[in-house]
Protein backbone atom coordinates (compact mmCIF):
# COMPACT_ATOMS: atom_id res chain seq x y z
CA UNK A 1 0.00 0.00 0.00
CA UNK A 2 1.48 3.33 -1.05
CA UNK A 3 1.48 5.55 2.06
CA UNK A 4 3.67 8.33 0.62
CA UNK A 5 0.96 11.00 0.51
CA UNK A 6 -0.08 10.29 4.12
CA UNK A 7 3.49 10.55 5.38
CA UNK A 8 4.13 13.68 3.29
CA UNK A 9 0.98 15.28 4.71
CA UNK A 10 2.07 14.57 8.29
CA UNK A 11 5.53 15.95 7.55
CA UNK A 12 4.08 19.11 6.04
CA UNK A 13 1.71 19.68 8.98
CA UNK A 14 4.42 19.00 11.59
CA UNK A 15 6.04 22.41 11.26
CA UNK A 16 9.47 20.79 11.16
CA UNK A 17 11.44 22.20 8.24
CA UNK A 18 14.61 20.11 8.27
CA UNK A 19 15.13 16.78 9.95
CA UNK A 20 14.31 13.11 9.70
CA UNK A 21 10.99 11.38 9.17
CA UNK A 22 10.87 7.86 10.54
CA UNK A 23 8.14 5.47 9.46
CA UNK A 24 7.81 2.49 11.80
CA UNK A 25 5.58 -0.58 11.60
CA UNK A 26 5.25 -2.39 14.98
CA UNK A 27 4.20 -5.75 13.55
CA UNK A 28 6.20 -8.95 13.00
CA UNK A 29 4.33 -9.91 9.83
CA UNK A 30 4.30 -6.53 8.07
CA UNK A 31 6.96 -4.12 6.93
CA UNK A 32 7.82 -0.87 5.22
CA UNK A 33 9.97 -0.18 2.18
CA UNK A 34 10.83 2.57 -0.27
CA UNK A 35 10.63 1.75 -3.96
CA UNK A 36 9.28 2.95 -7.29
CA UNK A 37 5.77 4.36 -7.22
CA UNK A 38 5.42 5.44 -10.87
CA UNK A 39 4.61 1.95 -12.19
CA UNK A 40 2.44 -0.26 -9.95
CA UNK A 41 3.80 -3.38 -11.62
CA UNK A 42 7.10 -2.86 -9.75
CA UNK A 43 5.47 -3.60 -6.39
CA UNK A 44 3.62 -6.58 -7.88
CA UNK A 45 7.01 -7.83 -9.12
CA UNK A 46 8.53 -7.34 -5.66
CA UNK A 47 5.66 -9.31 -4.13
CA UNK A 48 6.06 -12.06 -6.73
CA UNK A 49 9.81 -12.28 -6.09
CA UNK A 50 9.25 -12.49 -2.32
CA UNK A 51 6.70 -15.28 -2.89
CA UNK A 52 9.26 -17.19 -4.97
CA UNK A 53 12.02 -16.71 -2.39
CA UNK A 54 9.89 -17.46 0.67
CA UNK A 55 7.35 -20.24 0.21
CA UNK A 56 4.14 -19.94 2.23
CA UNK A 57 4.19 -23.66 3.08
CA UNK A 58 7.45 -25.41 3.82
CA UNK A 59 7.78 -28.62 5.84
CA UNK A 60 10.89 -27.17 7.49
CA UNK A 61 9.00 -24.36 9.23
CA UNK A 62 8.49 -24.86 12.97
CA UNK A 63 6.37 -21.81 13.92
CA UNK A 64 3.03 -23.16 15.14
CA UNK A 65 0.84 -20.33 13.82
CA UNK A 66 1.53 -21.30 10.21
CA UNK A 67 2.66 -17.85 9.10
CA UNK A 68 6.44 -18.28 9.09
CA UNK A 69 6.62 -16.92 5.54
CA UNK A 70 5.06 -13.65 6.69
CA UNK A 71 7.63 -13.31 9.48
CA UNK A 72 10.50 -13.97 7.07
CA UNK A 73 9.19 -11.47 4.49
CA UNK A 74 8.80 -8.87 7.24
CA UNK A 75 12.42 -9.40 8.24
CA UNK A 76 13.54 -9.03 4.62
CA UNK A 77 11.62 -5.75 4.13
CA UNK A 78 12.32 -4.32 7.57
CA UNK A 79 10.06 -2.53 10.01
CA UNK A 80 11.18 1.06 9.47
CA UNK A 81 12.36 3.59 6.94
CA UNK A 82 14.03 6.97 7.44
CA UNK A 83 13.44 9.82 5.03
CA UNK A 84 15.21 13.18 5.12
CA UNK A 85 12.95 16.20 5.55
CA UNK A 86 14.21 19.33 3.81
CA UNK A 87 12.31 22.63 3.68
CA UNK A 88 9.23 20.84 5.05
CA UNK A 89 9.16 18.20 2.28
CA UNK A 90 10.21 14.57 2.13
CA UNK A 91 13.41 14.02 0.19
CA UNK A 92 12.52 11.11 -2.08
CA UNK A 93 13.83 10.30 -5.52
CA UNK A 94 11.71 11.19 -8.54
CA UNK A 95 10.13 7.74 -8.71
CA UNK A 96 10.27 6.75 -5.03
CA UNK A 97 7.34 6.06 -2.77
CA UNK A 98 6.88 4.71 0.76
CA UNK A 99 5.05 1.40 1.01
CA UNK A 100 3.39 -0.41 3.88
CA UNK A 101 3.79 -4.14 3.21
CA UNK A 102 1.19 -6.60 4.52
CA UNK A 103 2.30 -10.23 4.57
CA UNK A 104 -0.32 -11.88 6.80
CA UNK A 105 -3.63 -10.16 6.41
CA UNK A 106 -5.71 -8.27 6.01
CA UNK A 107 -5.39 -7.27 9.65
CA UNK A 108 -5.75 -4.09 11.65
CA UNK A 109 -2.32 -2.46 11.56
CA UNK A 110 -0.58 0.63 12.86
CA UNK A 111 2.04 2.73 11.18
CA UNK A 112 3.89 5.27 13.31
CA UNK A 113 5.47 8.37 11.86
CA UNK A 114 7.97 10.41 13.84
CA UNK A 115 9.22 13.73 12.52
CA UNK A 116 12.15 15.39 14.25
Amino acid sequence: MDITSHVASLASKSGVKNGITTVYVPHTTAGVTINENADPSVMRDVGMALDKMVLWVDPGYHHSEGNSAAHIKSSLMGCSASIILRDGSLVLGTWQGIYFCEFDGPRHRKVYVNIS
